[in-house]
């Protein structure tokens, strides 16, 4: 990914060996392709349940949802100072904006269920990124296009309306290890008895941003029924951290292999091995994939599996979520 400068964006795709990926950078003068105003957000209308009272006034208000943000960029592709003649000029203004147009295409993505792109920005020093598709684009193509300049009108559409720090976050919280099941014969001499460590306490998992996120989770073996319980922020009047949700598996890992659950929208996915989808492996305990979320504050995390060897772990990411860059 590139590096950003201040007012800067970069949007950001993988290939597919087919179709080239991009790694597009725009936004300043020092791109050659610069914003004539500020990128406006446009929340969509959400989806409302209100629903009329039988044989009265008034309504009763139901489920909201809400639809996804698109941001439009008004843009200039600025070659003046590529070439001496206007020809010259003409030439690379034509190149630029084709360069432009097939990133914002986007073919790689938009023929794949469920792949983005990701749009990041530093504004204010800080670096942010959304998930979604570029949508539409519409080129200006006038007479200062032969001078070297043409204006654009873009738009990205996000995937869940968040933006998130580029920089991710994570914890490998510990197991507990295996409860004492007594002797076993045959004894031999001599006999010695092993005193079990205390339960480990919740790991901490300090969650910023501003609304709840999404944590990526991976289990690896080996070992069975593996669970992840998160408590917190939130305490109960004793001053326990309170439970709020716990994801398990009801399977088996053998060494080298490897669970991970990814609940964001644009995924909701959980592969063994990052092939074969295990989603039938989710206990009845665990929340469905939409509000495996984790609000900011002081999370703790805790995770326990059957494992003889106690070499399974565990990790957890995350982004720090925010409704605006």
């Amino acid at each position: 990914m590139a590096f950003l400068r201040e007012g800067e964006w970069n949007l950001t795709y993988d290939g597919d060996g087919l179709r080239p990926g991009a790694d597009l950078l725009f936004g300043t003068l020092n791109t050659g392709i610069y914003l004539l105003n500020e990128p406006s957000l446009d929340h969509a209308d959400g989806v409302l349940g209100d629903a009329p009272l039988p044989q009265e006034d008034g309504l009763r208000f139901g489920q909201d949802t809400t639809s996804s943000t698109t941001v439009s960029f008004e843009l200039a592709v600025d070659t003046v100072n590529a070439a001496r003649t206007t020809v010259g000029r003409h030439t690379a203004n034509l190149g630029a904006v084709d360069t432009l147009l097939a990133a914002w295409d986007a073919a790689t993505i938009r023929r794949r269920m469920g792949a983005v792109a990701v749009l990041r920005t530093m504004q204010g020093g800080r670096i942010r990124r959304a998930y979604g598709r570029p949508r539409s684009i519409a080129p200006a193509n006038t007479r200062f296009t032969r001078q070297g300049s043409t204006s654009l009108v873009a738009t990205f559409l996000i995937a869940d309306g968040r933006w998130y720090d580029d920089a991710e976050e994570s914890t490998t919280p510990t197991a507990a290890p295996a409860p004492i099941r007594g002797l076993t014969s045959p004894l031999t001499a001599a006999l010695s008895q092993r005193v079990p460590a205390p339960p480990q306490p919740p790991g901490a998992m300090p969650v910023a941003g501003t609304v709840p996120t999404w944590p990526v989770t991976t289990v690896y073996g080996p070992g069975r029924n593996p669970k992840l319980t998160f408590f917190g922020p939130d305490r109960t009047q004793q001053g326990d951290l309170r439970q709020r949700m716990t994801i398990g598996l009801d399977l088996a890992l053998a060494d080298g292999e490897w669970v991970t659950i990814d609940p964001r929208p644009w995924a909701r996915t959980v592969l063994r091995d990052d092939t074969a989808s295990v989603a039938g492996a989710l206990t009845r305990s665990s929340p469905r994939m939409q509000d495996m979320l984790l609000a900011p504050g002081l999370q703790h995390v805790r995770y326990s599996v059957v494992d003889d060897t106690g070499t399974s772990r565990a990790t957890v990411a995350w982004r720090p979520a925010h409704r605006f860059y």
